[in-house]
């Protein structure tokens, strides 16, 4: 199936380019993408603490190089990974035809072109660390509530803005630590749980859990818990 690619698409081009520059690092754990595969394990987990993924279609919006994407397959689910980036999309594409990952398909497209075209067809949709790299994150919000069935779950992942997110996320994260490139996040995307609650409401989803996930510097060790100053999850349902 084509995905048409309009003039309007909520995406910006420096965002694209800049995930672009880094593609061919997506799976290598020791390379910028380091933390996204330490926190991976805690995003399945806490996905499938809502919800049996087996059998489930599943759309991961702004997947990358697929990091969530194969693991969500490898554990039975029926995924469609999207992003707008060519070159991460590669890359995606590659590991999982190495690692003969099954029910797992990649689409260059965004969010809301996908909706347009696939609506209430997934129980599952995924939306991690994305929403802070989007011009207009309502539209993306918005686009999940039309691609899940009711009844389904929309599981999103970002960044609250305050001067501790400030501090943690781009701070230290970018310029003391070195964890990821100094430019990777701009503090006036970031979302306050507060917004993202009424983004949601906005669309027709109705919120079940919110959580923080937190970092240990000197440990290297993330976990989930309470308190959602700096990075956190929000877990919301469509009603039937």
């Amino acid at each position: 199936m084509g995905f048409q690619m309009n003039k309007t698409l909520n995406v910006d081009s420096a965002e694209i380019e800049k995930f672009s520059q880094l593609a061919h690092r997506w799976w290598d754990k020791d390379s910028e993408f380091k933390p996204l595969h330490a926190i991976n394990p805690l995003r399945l987990d806490w996905i499938r603490s809502h919800v049996p993924i087996e059998g489930k279609k599943i759309v991961d919006i702004g997947c990358g190089g697929g990091i969530l994407s194969e693991s969500l397959a490898l554990n039975g689910a029926q995924v469609t990974g999207i992003d707008l980036s060519q070159k991460a999309l590669k890359v995606a594409k590659l590991h999982a035809l190495e690692a003969q990952v099954q029910s797992l398909e990649y689409l260059e497209c965004s969010a809301e072109s996908l909706a347009e075209q696939r609506p209430e067809i997934y129980d599952i949709v995924t939306c991690m660390e994305m929403l802070e790299h989007v011009p207009d994150p309502s539209l993306v919000v918005a686009a999940c509530a039309k691609l899940v069935k009711p009844g389904g779950w929309v599981f999103c992942s970002t960044i609250n803005r305050n001067l501790q997110s400030f501090l943690m996320a781009i701070v230290g994260a970018e310029y003391v630590l070195n964890m990821l490139p100094r430019g990777t996040h701009e503090y006036a995307k970031f979302i306050t749980p507060s917004e993202l609650l009424s983004l949601a409401e906005s669309a027709g989803l109705s919120a079940v859990n919110l959580t923080g996930m937190h970092f240990n510097p000197i440990t290297q060790r993330y976990w989930l818990g309470s308190g959602t100053k700096v990075n956190y999850f929000l877990a919301l349902q469509k009603p039937v």
